[in-house]
C-alpha cells in the first residue's frame, strides 16, 4: 500500500461567467493520519449528475483498508479519550473555522458532485459547518452526576466516557452536514472514527477530512474509507469486536440489515432512516405562509431529503386555493445545472432516481390523480426531472406509501382535523411532520397526536443543529444534534463509594 501526499484533482466549475476552482481535493483513503491509495490500487468514478461527466477518480477501499482503518481509530481511541476536553473542542473549533474559510469551495464542490443549486450548496455549509461549532462547545460540558444514595448509606457517583471507536455511514444527498452530524459528537465525546461515504459523493467527506487533517487532527482520531462495495467493506468493520459504535444515515431497509449485524456484538446504535412525510393545510391556515413553507419543505435539496414533505393533506375548504397557488410557485422553478447563474431546480442524483420519481407518477395518474403540472423527464444532458404537481391521489397509489425522493407534491384533500391526523399517521415512518393552521389549540393537538419525531408548525424547515433530529417507528433509533446528540456518544458509569461521615 502505497503512502502520498495528498492526492488531489482539480475540478473546475463556472459561477455567473467565472470561473470557480476548487484545488487540492483528495482522492485517496485517509487511514492513521496519512492519504493513500486503496490496497488493491482500485479507483471509482464520481460523476457530476448534471453532465454524467467524471469529475474524479477516488480510492476504492477493500474490506483490509477498512480493517485498517479501524486498526487506526483502535490505537488512536485510549489517548484520544485522554485528552482533556478544551483540546477536543479546540480542535473541532479549528475544523469550524476552515469550513468557513473554504465555504465556497465546499459549495462549489457539493453542486459539482451531488447536484443542488449553489445557493443551497451554500447553505448546507453553514448548517453542516454549526454541528462541528455546536460540539465543540458541548465537548467541555460532558456532565455526570454525585448525591447520596436513597438509604444514606453511601455517596453515588455516575461518571460520563467514551463508548469507543466508531463506525459512521453518511448518505450522498447532504455529503457535508450527515458527516459533520457524526464527527462532531464523536470527536466531542472523545471517540475516534471510521466513515465510509457514499460512493455517489465522496468528494466533500474527503475534502471536509483533510481540513481536519489541517485543523491539527491526530492520527488514527479520524479515517475515511470510500468504497463501491458498502456491504463487502462493512461487514468485518461491524463484526468486529474492538468496534463498540455504528451510525448510519439512509434507507429503512439497509439501516434494518445493519441493525442485525449490529446486534452480534452489541453495538450501541444510532439510525437516522427513511421519512414519508406528511404535511397538513388546514383550512383556517394563512395561503401564503403555507405555500411558501410547503416548498421549502418539499423542494428544499431537489425533493432528495429524508425531511421532504411527501404526502400533502389539504383540507377541503382550502384545497383548491393552495393548489393553483403553489402550482405557480413551481412552475416558476428554472431547470439547470446547479452552478449556473439562476438555476432554483438542479437534477436528480442518477438515472435511479429519475425513473423513480416517473414510476410513482405514472401510478398515481394511472389510479385517478390529476396531473397539474410536470410530469415528465427534462430533455437535457444529465439527470433531470420536472417539478410535477399531482392533485386528488388517490388510496392506493404507491406514491403515499413509497419516500418519494425527488420534486413530486402529491395532494390528497380531507375534511375534518381528525381524518387528516388519521391520513398523517397512517405510515410506517415518522421522522418529521409539517402542519398550517392558525388555530393555537389545534397546533398543541397535533403537537401530541402526530406520529413524529419533529414537527413543522407554520413552518418548512426544521433543522438546526442546537436540537434534536430524529423519528419514530421505522424512522430510526436515537438523536442526532443538540446536547442529546453527544450522548449517542457516551457511556454511563455508576460508582457507589460507602459514607464518608459514618462512624
Amino acid at each position: 500500500m502505497t503512502d502520498t501526499t495528498t492526492p488531489t484533482t482539480a475540478v473546475t466549475t463556472t459561477v455567473a461567467d467565472d470561473n470557480v476552482s476548487v484545488e487540492g481535493v483528495p482522492t485517496g483513503l485517509f487511514i492513521g493520519g496519512r492519504w493513500r491509495s486503496a490496497s488493491g490500487g482500485a479507483t471509482f468514478p464520481v460523476r457530476d449528475p448534471s453532465t454524467g461527466e467524471v469529475l474524479a477518480e477516488v480510492a476504492d477501499a477493500t474490506p483490509e483498508d477498512g480493517i485498517a482503518a479501524l486498526d487506526a481509530a483502535v490505537a488512536a481511541q485510549e489517548s484520544w479519550a485522554a485528552t482533556p476536553p478544551r483540546q477536543r473542542s479546540d480542535l473541532l473549533r479549528a475544523a469550524f473555522d476552515l469550513v468557513r474559510e473554504h465555504a465556497e469551495d465546499l459549495a462549489a464542490l457539493m453542486t459539482l458532485e451531488m447536484g443542488k443549486p449553489l445557493a443551497e450548496a451554500r447553505g448546507e455549509v453553514t448548517y453542516g459547518g454549526e454541528f462541528l461549532r455546536w460540539f465543540s462547545e458541548e465537548a467541555v460540558r460532558i456532565g455526570g452526576d454525585y448525591r447520596t444514595n436513597p438509604e444514606g448509606t453511601g455517596r453515588a457517583i455516575v461518571l460520563k466516557r467514551p463508548v469507543g471507536p466508531v463506525y459512521a455511514i453518511t448518505p450522498w444527498n447532504f455529503p457535508l452536514a450527515m458527516a459533520t452530524r457524526k464527527i462532531g459528537p464523536a470527536l466531542a465525546a472523545g471517540c475516534t472514527v471510521v466513515v465510509k461515504p457514499a460512493e455517489l459523493t465522496p468528494l466533500t467527506t474527503l475534502f471536509l477530512v483533510e481540513l481536519f487533517r489541517r485543523a491539527g487532527l491526530p492520527d488514527g482520531v479520524l479515517n475515511v474509507v470510500p468504497s463501491l462495495d458498502a456491504k463487502g467493506l462493512s461487514e468485518p468493520i461491524i463484526a468486529d469486536r474492538r468496534l463498540r459504535k455504528l451510525t448510519f444515515t439512509g434507507s429503512t431497509p439497509v439501516g434494518s440489515a445493519l441493525l442485525k449485524q449490529a446486534a452480534d456484538n452489541v453495538l450501541k446504535t444510532s439510525m437516522e432512516l427513511g421519512g414519508n412525510a406528511p404535511l397538513l393545510v388546514f383550512d383556517d391556515a394563512d395561503l401564503d405562509t403555507a405555500v411558501t413553507a410547503a416548498m421549502l419543505a418539499k423542494f428544499r435539496n431537489v425533493g432528495e431529503a429524508c425531511t421532504a414533505a411527501n404526502r400533502f393533506f389539504v383540507q377541503e375548504g382550502i384545497a383548491d386555493a393552495f393548489t393553483a397557488a403553489l402550482t405557480a410557485k413551481v412552475d416558476e422553478f428554472r431547470i439547470g445545472r446547479g452552478s449556473e447563474e439562476g438555476t432554483t431546480m438542479g437534477p436528480l442524483i442518477d438515472d435511479r432516481a429519475v425513473d423513480k420519481a416517473a414510476r410513482l407518477v405514472d401510478d398515481a395518474v394511472s389510479r385517478g390523480a390529476r396531473l397539474v403540472t410536470g410530469g415528465q423527464r427534462v430533455d437535457r444532458p444529465g439527470t433531470y426531472y420536472a417539478p410535477t404537481v399531482l392533485d386528488d391521489v388517490q388510496p392506493g397509489s404507491d406514491i403515499l406509501t413509497t419516500e418519494i425522493f425527488g420534486p413530486v407534491v402529491s395532494i390528497t384533500r380531507f375534511a375534518t382535523e381528525e381524518e387528516g391526523i388519521r391520513l398523517a399517521n397512517d405510515t410506517e415512518f415518522g421522522l418529521i411532520a409539517y402542519a398550517y393552521t392558525s388555530d393555537f389549540a389545534r397546533g398543541q393537538r397535533l403537537a401530541e397526536r402526530l406520529e413524529t419525531g419533529m414537527l413543522g408548525l407554520n413552518t418548512g424547515v426544521v433543522s438546526n443543529a442546537a436540537f434534536p433530529f430524529g423519528g419514530v417507528k421505522s424512522s430510526g433509533l436515537g438523536r442526532e444534534g443538540s446536547h442529546e446528540g453527544i450522548e449517542e456518544y457516551l457511556e454511563s458509569v455508576y460508582v457507589l463509594t460507602p459514607d464518608p461521615f459514618a462512624a
